[in-house]
């Protein structure tokens, strides 16, 4: 059963029928009103730019809350949650590096704009032209993009279940059907433009949501954070090490090696999903963009200490043997401390509280979905069909009309993928998706930015090679088999002791860059230009280049 179902199950057992009625009314609210604002907000000409980055012309403020909600995802709102009111100390941290992941993206935004256009596979054209690179684009988007729709899928349509009083297996993969056509409908007609209203929307909502049941919790113990941390260590049945790192984060990792490569992947993975580069260039320039990043930073701090104090009155006001029984991860916590706060179930208060947090969660993973829909779409629209296959030659009016039917394409893929995987804890593909956008994309973008000895052949060794390492590991780690609350439990092929394969596959996709360009320029064919060429002999100007990544001159 599905997290998300898990905890919402569990919530719904301390409410009554009118409770499961107002939420049902909020959510169908919500999905009328998405519809029309994706209906009036989407692109008014079948032009590439307006379909991809609403012409550029978000406010750096809009753009903020907008990259802030494709952020937040629900695997950090119930997940972290959670692991800090069972973890304590290691729960909080992991939160630290949640937020500070956007640290990172702050770091890049500047050159990342200025180099890119719309996709990942535009920067990566910087210093490999050619269609190879473009590929190798689109499948490093595809393998982050499609594991991590996965999830978010799953638990919406889960939810949603719940929302509709239904528990049967049929039932619930019906319902990923039908929020998986949701999301079709979201981004075919709202582009950009639409989804960034849902993320901006989305974002208000989640804030608004998370302060109020801050407050509720911060008044139980009488405004004293002191009160808070003592209650929620002895609520988490370890009160001397809770508030001291132990490195056991739940059950999902144990040990510092594991717990280090935990931490290194979610800071360095976290900020470059494809959906956020893409949010990146929304932006219409660079300083623009470390504008839109500042805000976005502001509003995960502001998310994340919300995180940390909900967990911690998770652990004190419900406890870790109620959180746990429901979900050994912790999932429940935050939709059980919503039961619990506002006077309880029996109140007006009470069930308007878990009204918000169970449409919270809902539009989150409803948003989220969206935005990583787009995003693997323009890859397979531009990159794929535009660029490797027609060569540039492609008008307008047909690429968006491809990226459409890239749209509806992958949706009913993550859809049948999705349903497929009903009933399988697949929550171990969230952190397949991070670690393979560190292993693969980080190496590939930070060495297209500031490398000028890149070359293709470096490029696809980095892509290619840290995604396959990735997603190798992970799949022969304790987090696929061996165990429960794993994909496979009455199986273990768990190869390797490593929990957390970023350790490993990170530097490893830097040092294949690093290995494949010096063997790129070995075998490049003589009588190479000044300059430097690519693989595929076109001449590459590494000094435009690097005149285009510093300052934005030349950027589109």
């Amino acid at each position: 059963m599905s997290p998300v179902l898990q905890a919402a199950g569990a919530a719904d057992s301390l409410f009554g029928q009118g409770t499961q009625t107002s939420v049902l009314i909020a959510f169908l609210v919500f999905v009328g009103a998405a519809l029309l604002l994706c209906v009036f907000a989407g692109p008014d000409r079948d032009e590439v730019a307006d379909f991809y980055t609403a012409n550029r012309s978000l406010t750096p403020l809009q753009n903020g809350l907008a990259l802030s909600g494709d952020y937040i995802s629900a695997a950090t709102m119930l997940g972290t949650t959670g692991i800090v009111a069972l973890s304590g100390f290691d729960g909080i941290m992991l939160d630290v590096s949640t937020a500070l992941a956007l640290g990172t993206l702050l770091v890049l935004a500047r050159p990342l704009r200025n180099a890119g256009r719309y996709t990942l596979g535009d920067i990566f054209a910087l210093r490999a032209p050619g269609s190879a690179p473009r590929i190798a684009a689109a499948v490093a988007t595809l393998a982050v993009s499609l594991p991590f729709l996965v999830v978010q899928l799953s638990g919406a349509g889960a939810a949603t279940a719940m929302l509709l009083g239904l528990t049967s297996d049929g039932a619930q993969q019906t319902c990923i059907a039908l929020i998986g056509t949701l999301m079709v409908f979201y981004t075919v007609l709202g582009g950009m433009r639409g989804t960034s209203l849902m993320q901006i929307v989305k974002v208000v909502l989640t804030i608004g949501t998370f302060a109020t049941m801050t407050v509720y919790v911060l008044s139980q113990f009488h405004w004293s954070p002191d009160e808070l941390l003592s209650a929620a260590a002895r609520g988490s049945g370890h009160p001397d090490t809770y508030l001291r790192s132990v490195s056991q984060l739940g059950v999902t990792a144990s040990g510092p090696l594991n717990i280090i490569g935990l931490h290194v992947t979610v800071v360095l993975g976290a900020a470059c999903m494809p959906h956020m580069i893409m949010r990146i260039n929304a932006a219409p320039d660079g300083a623009t963009a470390r504008r839109s990043t500042r805000y976005a930073l502001s509003m995960v701090g502001i998310y994340s200490v919300a995180l940390a104090v909900l967990g911690m009155g998770a652990a004190a006001l419900v406890g870790a043997k109620v959180i746990s029984a429901v979900n050994p991860n912790g999932q429940a916590a935050l939709l059980l401390l919503a039961g619990s706060l506002a006077g309880g179930p029996t109140t007006t208060a009470g069930s308007a509280l878990f009204t918000a947090v169970a449409c919270t969660v809902f539009v989150t993973v409803l948003a989220v979905v969206a935005g990583i829909t787009l995003a693997a779409a323009a890859a397979l629209a531009h990159d794929v069909h535009a660029y490797a296959i027609r060569r540039g030659r492609l008008t307008q009016v047909r690429e968006v009309r491809a990226v459409r039917w890239a749209v509806l394409l992958f949706g009913v893929v993550g859809i049948l993928v999705s349903v497929a995987a009903q009933g399988y804890n697949v929550q171990f593909l969230s952190m397949l998706a991070v670690t393979v956008a560190a292993s693969a994309v980080l190496p590939a973008l930070i060495h297209s930015l500031f490398w000028r000895g890149y070359n293709r052949t470096g490029l696809l060794w980095s892509v290619y090679g840290g995604a396959i390492l990735a997603i190798g590991l992970q799949l022969v780690s304790p987090t696929v088999s061996g165990g429960p609350g794993t994909l496979f439990p009455d199986l273990d092929f768990a190869w390797s002791p490593l929990q957390s394969a970023g350790i490993i596959s990170v530097p490893a996709g830097f040092l294949l860059g690093w290995a494949g360009s010096r063997y790129g320029r070995r075998t490049a064919a003589a009588g190479a230009g000044a300059h430097g060429s690519a693989a595929d002999g076109s001449a590459v100007d590494h000094d435009e280049v690097e005149l285009k990544v510093l300052t934005g001159v030349g950027s589109d």
